[in-house]
């Protein structure tokens, strides 16, 4: 008996045990493990207290800038196919600080939209901010994840003291610029920066005066580590220390280690112009096939009626 007559014998026993082979893949091994290249995202939030200026317009409401970076954060994790990963960071001062490291988005969507949830200002360990420093930071913590990422790094430019140029930054050596974008958080025109206390109560507004002495790494601008429950406010409305959204810093800056910039907007332009940007990084994945097993073994369970089925057609023509 060759093997074709031995199959057309047998073929019903070898279709089912050829399922009961799927079907136990399906418990034993649910996916493989493969090498592909994926879209690796850093995200930065600049935390420091002129984010809290509101000056950004979210569901017909009047948001504050740190709000709305989470929210366009957010849409941007939610927006992504699985197996993109995504790792989260926080700007203060001169430093970047990783809260996450990649994460992947469909096993980890919880997870990193609480991340992002919990975004506030009384995370900053100094209250000034350096975005030049921040950029030589930036570095540092982008070599440490040892893959590739696109960075996006939220801000509104807006720096407190403002760079003089005896301690202005070199960044011409700067080599991730290709993976670097500064994502522009705020709007055109100036407003008052909200001052809250330590329980995270609004008590008035910065006032001008309190940020005339900060030094280059100093801390008596909105040190919340040692802010008191009642800080001092700006009397008048003159007196307000008042912020926006520094477009043409951020792109000169962007310009100076051939970065991008990218005015951040809750739109589809908005979104696909982030999720254009090349895959950058190579990761070992698991590729599901259980639902390929599964539908393989009720094939082959099908195929078993096929005969009778034939059958039949030829005994009614």
């Amino acid at each position: 008996m060759n093997v074709v007559e031995w199959l057309k014998q047998y073929y019903e026993p070898v279709l089912y045990a050829l399922a009961l082979v799927l079907l136990l893949l399906a418990l034993v091994k649910p996916s493989i493990q493969l090498e592909q290249q994926v879209r690796n995202y850093l995200l930065i939030a600049d935390i420091s207290q002129s984010m809290n200026a509101e000056d950004e317009r979210l569901n017909q409401q009047t948001v504050s800038r740190l709000a709305y970076t989470q929210h366009l954060m957010k849409q941007i994790v939610h927006k992504a196919p699985c197996g993109t990963y995504f790792s989260l960071g926080i700007f203060a001062s001169d430093n970047v600080a990783m809260l996450q490291t990649p994460l992947e988005v469909c096993k980890n969507l919880d997870v990193i939209t609480d991340g992002i949830d919990h975004l506030e200002w009384r995370m900053a360990w100094k209250g000034n901010s350096r975005l030049s420093f921040a950029v030589h930071a930036a570095t540092h913590v982008y070599d440490a994840l040892n893959q590739p990422a696109q960075m996006l790094f939220f801000t509104d430019g807006d720096e407190a003291p403002r760079v003089n140029v005896t301690i202005k930054q070199d960044l011409s050596g700067v080599q991730i610029g290709e993976f670097f974008t500064f994502v522009g958080v705020g709007g055109p025109e100036k407003v008052a920066i909200p001052r809250y206390n330590t329980a995270n109560k609004p008590v008035g507004y910065w006032p001008v005066s309190d940020n005339n002495n900060a030094g280059a790494v100093g801390v008596t601008y909105a040190d919340p580590s040692s802010d008191e429950p009642d800080p001092p406010v700006a009397y008048a409305e003159y007196d307000r220390m008042l912020s926006q959204l520094e477009e043409d810093y951020l792109k000169s800056l962007s310009a100076e280690f051939k970065g991008s910039y990218i005015k951040g907007q809750d739109s589809e332009t908005f979104y696909r112009a982030i999720s254009a940007r090349k895959a950058t990084a190579n990761f070992v994945t698991a590729y599901p096939l259980r639902a390929v097993y599964l539908m393989l073994a009720i094939l082959l369970l099908l195929a078993s009626y096929l005969p009778d089925v034939l059958y039949r057609r030829r005994q009614q023509a």
